[in-house]
């Protein structure tokens, strides 16, 4: 009895070939997904950091902004108390408007630019 029993399939040397680079570009496409998933979250990271990092500064000037300005406002109250006149009361509360102006100024200067700086860091939008 003659038996016939089939060859092993081949699969033809294209289709193989077709078949390598296929797996080599979803490799590559899979890679390149990865790579910047990981730059994505990196850059979230990093702007995560410096967020906290201006939130963090912005907190510490306006603690010593505050100090500054009820520091000034102590002052007032005690040069007011010590003013011999009416007329002493009112130069020195029109010093203290002009000096406490000029702080404003400065401190919202300040502030600005504190803004400007977090919004140019790496990773925020502009």
């Amino acid at each position: 009895m003659a038996t016939n029993q089939p060859q092993g399939y081949e699969i033809p040397p294209e289709m193989r070939d077709f078949a390598e680079k296929s797996v080599d570009q979803a490799r590559k496409a899979i890679d390149g997904f990865m790579s910047a998933a990981q730059k994505t979250a990196d850059t979230f990271e990093g702007s995560a950091t410096t967020v906290q990092a201006s939130a963090r500064d912005a907190a510490r000037k306006t603690f010593s902004y505050t100090e500054q300005n009820l520091n000034a406002a102590f002052d007032l109250a005690q040069r007011m108390v010590r003013a011999k006149d009416m007329q002493e009361a009112m130069q020195i509360q029109a010093e203290f408007v002009r000096s406490q102006f000029e702080a404003m100024q400065t401190q919202m200067k300040e502030f600005g630019s504190m803004a400007q700086s977090a919004m140019k860091q790496p990773g925020s939008k502009k």
